[in-house]
C-alpha cells in the first residue's frame, strides 16, 4: 500500500474511534433507512406535495442524550443497522414515460440501492452488477473499460446514462459511489430513451441516480482497505435547510489507492460529487456536478483469441491473481460531468419538464495487448499502443406530461424531444512490430511506438456525432385502472462524422433517421400482480460501405432490432418476483458474392437472435432474511451468416444460463449482526463460430458479515467480506473474442461511523 493510501486509512479510522463531533441522531425514516422498501414515486403524474419533503420525528429519543438507557442504545443500533439493509427495488426512470414502478409498465425494470453498494464496498460499476442475475460484465479490447452483457447484447461504457441522459456518464470505468441507485432495464428502448450514441443498448441499458439531500440530515465517513495493499475512505454530508427544507445540498468524496489481488496491478481512485436541489409546490429543480479520476497501472487486460481455430487454453493453469501485462501499461482517465433538471406542474394536470448533462473527459493510455496463438503453450504476440482521446458531450431533454379523461378512459400523454452533441479528439502512437509473450510465464519487455496518427499532446478531431429525436406516447388506462395500453414512438435522426487521424480531413458522412414505435400492455388481475406484453425496437446507426465493395459509398439506414416480450410480476413491498419471456432479432452486416463476377456485395442481411427467460425475486422471504437474485436462459443464434457457414450456431461469448444469489441473515440473538452471501454462476460460452469448443461453467462464491455498534454514543457498521472464496479458477467471459480471467481471492474491510 502507498504511503498516502496508508495516511488516508490511518486518518479514517483514528476519526471512527474517536467519535469526532457530537451530532443529534436522527432516526426519521429515508429512502436509505427505511425497513419498508420505499414506492417508486410516478413523476408523470403532478406533485401534492414538495419532492423532498422532512419526515418530522415528533418524539426525540431519548437515545441521543448522555442518560439513555441500554435498552434504548439497542433501538440505536437496530435503527442503524436497518439502514444498512440489501434494498433492491422494482421500477425506476423509464426516459420518456418518467418514473414509474415496475408493477405498472410493460418492461423489467429493477434499481439497486445505495446502501447495497456501500456495504459491498464497490469500487466500479461492474462490481455493483455482479447482483444482477441478467447482466454479465467482461472488457474492453486492449484496455482495462468495462462492457456489459445483458440479454446477450454488448452495453458499451458509453452508453450508461446518468439521469436518463447519454452521453454524460465516464466511458470506461464509473465510480459507484456517487450514486444513489443504479437502475437496470432489460430490453431495447430506443422509443424510451432513444437511440444509445455508442449503437448499443440492444438488449438493456444501465441508468445511474446521483445522490441528492433526502429528508434526513447525512454526515457519514468511511474507511476501507482491500487485498492485497488497496487502502481508501469516503465522506458522505447531506443537509436540508431554508423555510419547509425547500433546499437541499450533498456532498460525496471517495478515494482508493494501493496494488490490487492481481500481482503488480495498481488502482488510485477519486471521485468527488455535489448536489443541490430546490423546491416549492409547483417547481423542482436539481443540479449535480461531479469530478471522477481513475488510473490504472500495470494492469491485466482481457486476451485476444479469435486466431484460435479450436482449442482454448486450459483455465487451471494460471493463477486467477496471474498477471500477463506490462508494467509500463497504464490508463489515466479524468472526467468533468453534471446534469441539471427541472420540473413545473402547470395545474394538476400538466407537468413541463426539462434535462441538460455535460461532460469533459480526458483519456491517457499505454496499453499493452496479448494475442493468443499456442492455447497448450501459453505463447503469443503483445502489441504497444499509446492512446490520447478527449471527449466533450452535451445532451438535452425536454417534453411535457399531461393528464386527460375522455369518458371511463385516463390518458396520460407524453411528449417531448432530446438531442446529443459528442466531440472526439484521438491521437495514437503504436509498435510496428509485436513482441513474444506468453501468458503462463510473462516477460517484460521496453515498447517501441514509432507509428503514429496525430499528436499525443495535442489530439486532433476525430468524430463529431449528432443525435436528435422526439417522441409521443399516449397511455391508456381503463377498467378501474386495471388495464393500461401504451402506444407511442420516436423519430429519430443520427448524424455522424469521422475524420482522418492527423489531418483531420472528413472521412465518412452518414445521416439516416427512422421511426421507433412502441407498444406495451398490462393487466392488473389482482391488486399486487400484472401480466404485461411489448414489442419494442432497439436502433443503432447503420454503416457506410467500404471502398472494397461493389456498393462501396452506399449509406444504409440504421439497424433496427425487434423485440418481443411477455412477462408476470408480483409486488408487495417487502417482496417482489418477476418472470419474462423475450425475443430480440438484432440485424447484422455481411458480405455476400456479387454474381459470378468475382467481387462482394455488403449487406444489412446478417441476424442475431436471442430467445430467452428472466427470473428475479428480491425482498424478505422471512423475518430477518433477505433475498436479491434469480435465473436468467439465454438461447442466441447466428441466423442468417455468410453462405450459410454458422447458420444455427450460438453466439460467441453469451452464456447459456446465469444465475445470481445475495442472502442477508440478521442474526437474532445478537443485535447489529448480518451475515451475508453471494452466489455467481455462469454457464458454457461458445468458443468460436463453429461451436466446436467452449468455456465451461463457471460459479463463485463470496462470504462476509457486517456488525452494527455504538462507539462514544454513536453507530459505527463494521464489514468483512471474501470474494471468490476458494480462489476458484476460471475464465469468466469471452465475449466478442476477448478472453478475460475471473477475479483472484479478495478481502475487504471497511467501517463506517454515521454521526
Amino acid at each position: 500500500m502507498s504511503l498516502r493510501a496508508l495516511c488516508l486509512s490511518t486518518i479514517c479510522a483514528s476519526s471512527l474511534l474517536a467519535g469526532l463531533a457530537n451530532p443529534v441522531i436522527s432516526l426519521a425514516a429515508t429512502d436509505e433507512s427505511s425497513p419498508v422498501p420505499q414506492k417508486v414515486k410516478p413523476s408523470s403524474a403532478p406533485r401534492t406535495q414538495p419532492a423532498h419533503t422532512p419526515v418530522k420525528n415528533a418524539d426525540p429519543t431519548a437515545e441521543n442524550t448522555p442518560d439513555a438507557t441500554p435498552g434504548q442504545h439497542e433501538d440505536i443500533v437496530v435503527t442503524a443497522a436497518r439502514k444498512n439493509r440489501m434494498y433492491v427495488s422494482s421500477g425506476g426512470d423509464l426516459g420518456a414515460l418518467g418514473n414509474k414502478k415496475g408493477l405498472d409498465v410493460p418492461f423489467n425494470i429493477r434499481s439497486y440501492n445505495s446502501s447495497l453498494i456501500l456495504n459491498q464496498q464497490s469500487q466500479t460499476l461492474g462490481d455493483v452488477l455482479l447482483n444482477d442475475p441478467t447482466v454479465r460484465t467482461t472488457m474492453g479490447y486492449g484496455n482495462y473499460a468495462q462492457l456489459f452483457q445483458i440479454r446477450g447484447f454488448t452495453l458499451y461504457g458509453d452508453d450508461v446514462a446518468i439521469d436518463g441522459l447519454y452521453g454524460v456518464t465516464p466511458r470506461q470505468l464509473v465510480s459507484p459511489q456517487l450514486y444513489d441507485s443504479v437502475q437496470v432495464l432489460n430490453g431495447a428502448s430506443a422509443f424510451l430513451n432513444g437511440a444509445a450514441p455508442g449503437g448499443s443498448a440492444i438488449g438493456g441499458n444501465v441508468n445511474l441516480i446521483p445522490k441528492r439531500a433526502g429528508a434526513t440530515d447525512i454526515t457519514r465517513i468511511t474507511g476501507d482497505y482491500t487485498s492485497s495493499g488497496q487502502g481508501g475512505g469516503a465522506f458522505d454530508i447531506s443537509r436540508r435547510f431554508g423555510k419547509d427544507h425547500a433546499f437541499g445540498f450533498r456532498f460525496n468524496a471517495a478515494g482508493m489507492d494501493g496494488e490490487t489481488a492481481i500481482k503488480d496491478e495498481r488502482h488510485d481512485d477519486v471521485a468527488l460529487g455535489a448536489a443541490f436541489d430546490w423546491h416549492n409546490d409547483d417547481t423542482r429543480i436539481d443540479m449535480n456536478m461531479n469530478y471522477q479520476k481513475q488510473q490504472v497501472f500495470g494492469g491485466r487486460s482481457a486476451i485476444i483469441v479469435s486466431s484460435l481455430a479450436t482449442d482454448m487454453p486450459a483455465p487451471k493453469a494460471t493463477s486467477p491473481s496471474e498477471n500477463w501485462g506490462q508494467r509500463w501499461a497504464y490508463t489515466d482517465l479524468s472526467y468533468l460531468f453534471g446534469t441539471l433538471n427541472i420540473e413545473h406542474d402547470f395545474g394538476s394536470h400538466i407537468t413541463a419538464y426539462g434535462k441538460f448533462g455535460a461532460q469533459s473527459g480526458n483519456e491517457m493510455g499505454n496499453y499493452a495487448t496479448t494475442t493468443l496463438t499456442n492455447s497448450r503453450t501459453g505463447d503469443g504476440t503483445v502489441g504497444a499502443m499509446a492512446d490520447a482521446y478527449n471527449v466533450m458531450n452535451e445532451a438535452t431533454q425536454a417534453g411535457v406530461r399531461a393528464h386527460v379523461n375522455t369518458g371511463p378512459i385516463k390518458h396520460e400523454i407524453n411528449a417531448g424531444g432530446s438531442a446529443i452533441w459528442e466531440e472526439s479528439d484521438a491521437a495514437y502512437s503504436m509498435s510496428l512490430v509485436s513482441n513474444a509473450g506468453n501468458i503462463y510465464h510473462p516477460t517484460q519487455f521496453t515498447p517501441s511506438e514509432t507509428y503514429s496518427g496525430g499528436n499525443l499532446n495535442n489530439p486532433g478531431r476525430v468524430a463529431w456525432n449528432k443525435l436528435y429525436s422526439f417522441f409521443l406516447s399516449d397511455t391508456m388506462t381503463f377498467w378501474h385502472d386495471r388495464i393500461a395500453l401504451t402506444g407511442g414512438f420516436r423519430y429519430q435522426d443520427i448524424l455522424s462524422d469521422s475524420y482522418a487521424y492527423g489531418t483531420g480531413t472528413l472521412s465518412t458522412h452518414y445521416d439516416a433517421a427512422a421511426f421507433s414505435p412502441v407498444i406495451g400492455l398490462v393487466i392488473h388481475p389482482v391488486k399486487h400482480a400484472a401480466l404485461y406484453f411489448n414489442r419494442i425496437q432497439g436502433l443503432s446507426a447503420g454503416q457506410t460501405v467500404g471502398a472494397t465493395y461493389v456498393n462501396a459509398g452506399q449509406v444504409f439506414a440504421p439497424y433496427q432490432s425487434t423485440q418481443y416480450e411477455v412477462g408476470a410480476k408480483y409486488d408487495v413491498g417487502r417482496f417482489a418476483a418477476g418472470v419474462a419471456f423475450f425475443q430480440t432479432s438484432m440485424p447484422q452486416g455481411m458480405t455476400e458474392a456479387y454474381g459470378n463476377t468475382g467481387q462482394e456485395i455488403y449487406t444489412q442481411d446478417g441476424k442475431q437472435r436471442n430467445r430467452g427467460m428472466e427470473l428475479t425475486f428480491n425482498g424478505e422471504i422471512l423475518r430477518g432474511l433477505r433475498f436479491n437474485g434469480g435465473l436468467t436462459l439465454i438461447d442466441a443464434k447466428q441466423v442468417h451468416t455468410t453462405g450459410g457457414t454458422y447458420d444455427g450456431k450460438t453466439v460467441i461469448g453469451v452464456p447459456n444460463y446465469t444465475i445470481n444469489g445475495n442472502l442477508e441473515y440478521d442474526v437474532p440473538f445478537v443485535k447489529g449482526l448480518t451475515l451475508v452471501g453471494r452466489v455467481i454462476s455462469t454457464g458454457k460460452q461458445q468458443f468460436n463460430n463453429a461451436n466446436t469448443t467452449h468455456l465451461p461453467a463457471w460459479s463463485r462464491f463470496d462470504l462476509g458479515a457486517r456488525y452494527t455498534f455504538l462507539a462514544a454514543k454513536k453507530p459505527l457498521t463494521a464489514r468483512f467480506e471474501v470474494d471468490n472464496i476458494g480462489n476458484q479458477r476460471y475464465w469468466a467471459s469471452v465475449y466478442q473474442s476477448d478472453l478475460v480471467m475471473g477475479d483472484p481471492e479478495t478481502f475487504k474491510f471497511s467501517i463506517s461511523a454515521d454521526l
